[in-house]
């Protein structure tokens, strides 16, 4: 007999449950040895039942139940399609067929960064752009192919602009070169404090 992932999960499933039911007899027997017994605690004194009249199954309600038809369009609770229109008859002037409205376009994607400096290798020629979020004006510096905030890949750096994709939907945008934000260091002062 060959041993399953899902044959192996049934037997632990089996020995925990196993296991659960002798942790449970053990702890039955364990209380009533202590000197607990069964009935009504001291915490319970001041229980109340309710007061019902008449305690017994009422079957007249459950036949009127049973007579009544739903009237409301059959719908499959397992399936995802939406539920179909209800059937309206067409007076002639509906008859003319209309173009259905186009879907509005996605928005265009933003990058929530300002692409301000490129940093060229001058012995790979190797390039990469530096960007600045509004937040903390740290520079960030990422090489093509690299990821930008975790959202962002940067496709291609020219010579005044980078394109730049959205991971998740794989649109794309240009972002031009922008003068760096007050407050953020130069790429070519911080290569040159590197050195």
């Amino acid at each position: 007999m060959k041993v399953t992932k899902k044959t192996r999960y049934e037997v632990y499933v089996l020995a925990a449950l196993l296991l659960g039911l002798a942790l449970a007899a053990r702890y039955a027997l364990h209380s009533d040895s202590a000197g607990i017994t069964g009935g009504v605690f001291a915490s319970n004194a001041k229980f109340t039942p309710l007061d019902v009249p008449d305690p017994s199954l009422r079957m007249d309600l459950l036949q009127k139940i049973r007579h009544q038809q739903y009237e409301g369009q059959d719908r499959n609770i397992f399936s995802a399609e939406p539920l179909a229109a209800p059937s309206v008859p067409r007076r002639v002037s509906d008859s003319v067929p209309q173009t259905p409205a186009a879907p509005a376009p996605p928005p265009p994607v933003t990058v929530p960064a300002t692409f301000y400096g490129i940093v060229t290798d001058v012995a790979t020629g190797r390039k990469e752009a530096c960007f600045s979020t509004g937040a903390d004006n740290a520079p960030m510096i990422v090489p093509e192919g690299g990821t930008l905030l975790n959202q962002f890949r940067v496709l291609k750096i020219g010579a005044n602009s980078v394109e730049v994709q959205e991971i998740s939907s794989g649109r794309t945008t240009m972002m031009v070169l922008m003068s760096p934000p007050a407050g953020a260091q130069n790429p070519q002062q911080a290569q040159n404090q590197d050195q």
